[in-house]
C-alpha cells in the first residue's frame, strides 16, 4: 500500500485532528504524522473556532490528498473496506453516516462552550442552556445507537466512523465533569480506554505548547 502521511495540529486541543487520527488507526492504515505548530496563525484560528474552514486533518496517501474528516472517513472506507469503518447492513450504514454527519456539522454551542482540552479538568463546571441542549441531543443519539445495535460501541461490537467522530466529545465530558447516565458513561469510558485513545492522550499531556485562551477557567 502507498505511503501515507496525516497532517494534524495539537493533540491537546484539536478535536478534528483526533477524529482523523482515530479513523486512520481504526482503518489499520500505516501512516506517519506531520504536526503543525499552534504558533501558526491559521492553526490557532482553527483551534479557537475562528476559522471558516479546517485545514487539518489532511491525509496524503500516495498521489492522493484528502482533507475534511468525513471525506477522510469515506476515502479510508473505500481503500480499506475490510476495516469496517461503516457497518455492512445498509440501514445501519446509512444511520452511521447520518449521525457522523450531524457531529461534523452541528453542536456549535457544545463546541464553543466546552472546547477540547485534555490537560484540564473543571469539576462542577456550569453548562449554559445552549450547550446543555446540544449535550441532551447527543445523549439521545448515543442511547438510540446503543439500544438499536447492542453496543458496546455505537454500531455494535467494533468502533466505526461514528465512534471516531464522537470520541472528542467523550474527552470534553470528562474535562468539564458532565454527568451521564450509566449506559452513556460506560460508552464514554470504553472510548477513552481504547488503546488508541490512551496513546493519543499521553502524547497530548506531553505537549509543551499551550493556548492561553483555552487554558483559563471559564
Amino acid at each position: 500500500m502507498a505511503k501515507a502521511t496525516l497532517t494534524i495540529s495539537s493533540k491537546n486541543y484539536s478535536s478534528w485532528s483526533l477524529r482523523g487520527w482515530l479513523l486512520c488507526k481504526f482503518a489499520g492504515l500505516d501512516f506517519e504524522e506531520k504536526a503543525l505548530s499552534i504558533d501558526d496563525p491559521g492553526t490557532r484560528a482553527e483551534l479557537l473556532l475562528l476559522s471558516p474552514s479546517f485545514k487539518v486533518p489532511a491525509l496524503t496517501h500516495g498521489d492522493i490528498t484528502v482533507w475534511d474528516t468525513l471525506a477522510i472517513a469515506e476515502y479510508l472506507n473505500e481503500v480499506i473496506p475490510d476495516a469496517g469503518l461503516l457497518p455492512e447492513d445498509l440501514a445501519a450504514r446509512t444511520h452511521c453516516r447520518a449521525v457522523s454527519g450531524e457531529m461534523h456539522s452541528g453542536f456549535a454551542n457544545l463546541r464553543s462552550a466546552l472546547p477540547m482540552n485534555l490537560k484540564s479538568h473543571f469539576s462542577g463546571f456550569k453548562v449554559w442552556a445552549g450547550a446543555q441542549a446540544d449535550i441532551d441531543h447527543m445523549i439521545q443519539i448515543w442511547r438510540g445507537c446503543l439500544d438499536t445495535y447492542g453496543g458496546p460501541f455505537l454500531f455494535g461490537s467494533k468502533p466505526t466512523m461514528a465512534d471516531a467522530m464522537f470520541a472528542p466529545v467523550c474527552t470534553r465530558f470528562k474535562t468539564y465533569d458532565v454527568k451521564l447516565d450509566r449506559k452513556c458513561q460506560a460508552f464514554s469510558n470504553r472510548i477513552l480506554n481504547l488503546p488508541e485513545m490512551i496513546e493519543w492522550t499521553a502524547a497530548a499531556l506531553a505537549e509543551p505548547e499551550e493556548l492561553e485562551e483555552l487554558d483559563v477557567e471559564f
